[in-house]
């Protein structure tokens, strides 16, 4: 009988684990399964989907799912937050501090949330990604438009 807290770091989980974390762009399965099968040309698909989840329930990588068309992972497994670009859809790590005191709040109110059920949270911001705020600007600068380099959030 196999005990199902064993792991073993199998040359193959290896490399899917190595191409995860050297991509920053949080990659598709279809784009570790591209990278991996340069490296192991005889690999299938479905090694792949079951690596990456058994990598992301050991906690060496994140996955990322929510209200996205395709699961995405993440080799950066410390505390940190996204954002998706909503003009061309591309995932990046937020700038925001994960120890902004709201934060801390926030997480510290949902620890203490336990006869709710709450074990976990997810926050994701939505904006432009770095190369779409860069476009943006040159575009608004070539208008001759004076607030270039700000995006301001109303309060209601």
């Amino acid at each position: 009988m196999r005990d199902k807290n064993k792991f073993r770091m199998t040359h193959q989980r290896m490399v899917i684990l190595e191409e995860v974390k050297k991509d920053r762009s949080h990659p598709t399965v279809d784009d570790i399964f591209a990278r991996v099968r340069k490296r192991m040309p005889k690999i299938s698909l479905a090694t792949i989907y079951r690596n990456l989840d058994i990598l992301a329930g050991r906690g060496l990588i994140r996955k990322l799912e929510p209200g996205r068309p395709q699961m995405r992972f993440d080799g950066e497994t410390h505390d940190h937050y996204h954002l998706t670009c909503m003009h061309c859809g591309r995932l990046e790590d937020s700038t925001i501090d994960s120890a902004d005191q709201a934060l801390t709040d926030l997480r510290h109110y949902l620890k203490n949330a336990n006869e709710s059920g709450i074990i976990s949270h997810r926050l994701e911001f939505v904006g432009l990604c770095k190369k779409c705020r860069a476009s943006k600007t040159s575009e608004l600068k070539t208008e001759d438009n004076p607030q270039t380099n700000s995006i301001s959030f109303k309060e209601e």
